[in-house]
């Protein structure tokens, strides 16, 4: 019986891998876009972090200091966007499959 639950755990944990992987690669090809100044600057990046455009509106290249804040902003809004998403497709492929607690940082 002891044989039969090691197995079975075994594959959850290897259904589970699958799962973590294919979100993985999924996230790869999602775009958010984070924005700020009302939309004077967008940062867009993947689910995994990757920057792919900077718009920056020709208006807000007046104010040095203004822009460095727009960007940094935007960027965190991306950032922020991009954590919900991947914490959001990683729940669903770990979903009903509990993770021991010495496996979390695998996935």
């Amino acid at each position: 019986m002891f044989k039969g639950n090691i197995a079975q755990a075994m594959q959850m944990a290897q259904r589970m891998q699958d799962n973590v992987k294919k979100a993985q690669e999924e996230l790869a090809g999602v775009e958010v876009t984070g924005q700020s100044g009302g939309g004077m600057v967008s940062i867009t990046m993947s689910g995994k972090m990757e920057v792919r455009r900077v718009r920056i509106d020709p208006q807000a290249l007046s104010d040095a200091e203004m822009l460095e804040d727009l960007i940094t902003a935007a960027i965190n809004d991306a950032v922020n966007k991009a954590n919900e998403e991947s914490s959001k497709r990683m729940s669903a492929a770990t979903a009903g499959m509990p993770i021991p607690p010495g496996l979390k940082g695998m996935f």
